[in-house]
């Protein structure tokens, strides 16, 4: 693979704007178009009869790129405002570049349009009730221009959330999701909004906060709303009981191991798809030691930023050892604080080899750096991760 890595480098030196899949004998979908969208690049995977998208950032674009040309693609054709480069792959893996200068007149340039032209999920005209109250939009469905950064946040996190539903299928039994630590956060308003008025599903959502006074606000919030299937309650996630499956949780800024046990208890209910934004990752930063990486450990910041950053690398493969495709993603939340990292994980059919060895990833950092993490031992205790039996 490397020749066709080195290949695409070069194609991505060229800074396109659109590039295509094709050629694909075999594969899922018949062509993936991968376009610039304002900050944004957007692919679309094409089936006979559907198109899935997916966001990603600039920075994500080679890396998922030579993930898509795994899938057996022979064919990559760029498009950049100076020229057009044709890729092509043969069987043992072998590249051909072609590449000829854009004609005069003919090279569509990279979108740069400025955010509001840019195909919003939650769009700007329309009166979206949690999206008024937030101060983000007027009465009537216009950005307020200072609120402008806010609806961005919103809309990309509909945008992560929009693609892992996409690949579900056309499926429309009602869906059971639970926002664990809601608080008074309008994200779980908005997410219902996404789901009853604009995908029309059938959904059944139950908020979780500790407050009193919060879930009284949140369903009164609710009544007012007439959202009728969306329910708040008091208690944590280790004490809900639900009869019947959980399709989605959703926790934004469980502090510390509280995140852990919200990603246990949804491996343990089988749910399909988890949307996590972790929050003061402590626990491995009061244990993290290492003596031959003692760079990363003697200053205090850098310490609390590996740490965190070990926190959630570790989760993540804890969750892809359990059977979930996993993404961390780089995600800005609504208080304009630092960006942070969202972990998306959709159940999937994943072959026990790539459990095994993203287990044997996280037990290997943990040995490095001498961690213990919660999630680990949860999962460990409740015989959860794979055995290698061979």
């Amino acid at each position: 693979m490397e020749q066709i890595y080195a290949s695409l480098r070069e194609v991505l030196t060229s800074q396109p704007y659109k590039l295509v899949l094709s050629n694909g004998k075999g594969c899922q979908y018949q062509k993936i178009v991968v376009q610039q969208k304002g900050d944004w690049f957007q692919i679309e995977k094409y089936t006979q009869k559907q198109v899935f998208h997916e966001n990603i950032a600039p920075e994500q674009l080679e890396q998922s790129l030579q993930e898509l040309l795994t899938l057996g693609y022979r064919q990559l054709n760029s498009y950049s405002s100076s020229e057009q480069m044709e890729l092509k792959i043969s069987k043992k893996g072998k590249t051909l570049l072609n590449r000829r200068k854009q004609e005069e007149g003919t090279a569509a340039p990279a979108s740069t349009a400025h955010n509001k032209e840019k195909n919003y999920i939650l769009k700007e005209g329309t009166v979206i009730p949690p999206l008024v109250d937030l101060g983000i939009f007027t009465p009537d469905g216009r950005v307020v221009k200072s609120m402008y950064d806010k609806y961005r946040q919103i809309n990309r996190f509909i945008e992560i959330v929009d693609d892992a539903v996409s690949s579900l299928g056309e499926e429309k039994r009602e869906l059971t999701i639970v926002d664990f630590g809601c608080g008074k956060s309008y994200l779980t308003f908005i997410l219902y909004y996404y789901f009853v008025e604009l995908r029309q599903l059938p959904v059944r959502m139950i908020g979780l906060d500790l407050k009193e006074e919060v879930i009284e606000h949140c369903n009164e919030v609710a009544k007012k709303y007439g959202y009728d299937r969306l329910r708040f309650e008091m208690g944590d996630i280790n004490g809900f009981r639900y009869e019947g499956s959980i399709d989605m949780v959703v926790t934004l800024h469980a502090c510390d191991t509280a995140t852990d046990f919200a990603l246990y208890n949804a491996i343990q209910w089988g749910t399909k798809m988890i949307f996590s934004v972790p929050c003061c990752q402590h626990e491995l930063n009061s244990q993290i030691k290492t003596e031959e990486l003692s760079v990363l450990t003697k200053y205090g910041i850098i310490k609390e930023r590996v740490a965190a950053l070990l926190t959630d690398g570790i989760r993540g493969s804890l969750l892809e050892a359990c059977g979930y495709k996993t993404q961390l993603l780089e995600f800005v939340d609504l208080t304009h604080s630092p960006k942070n990292i969202l972990i998306r994980a959709v159940r999937s059919n994943v072959a026990k080899k790539k459990r095994l060895a993203s287990l044997a990833e996280a037990q290997r950092a943990m040995e490095q750096f001498h961690v213990d993490p919660t999630l680990y031992r949860l999962l460990s205790e409740a015989g959860r991760l794979p055995e290698d039996k061979d």
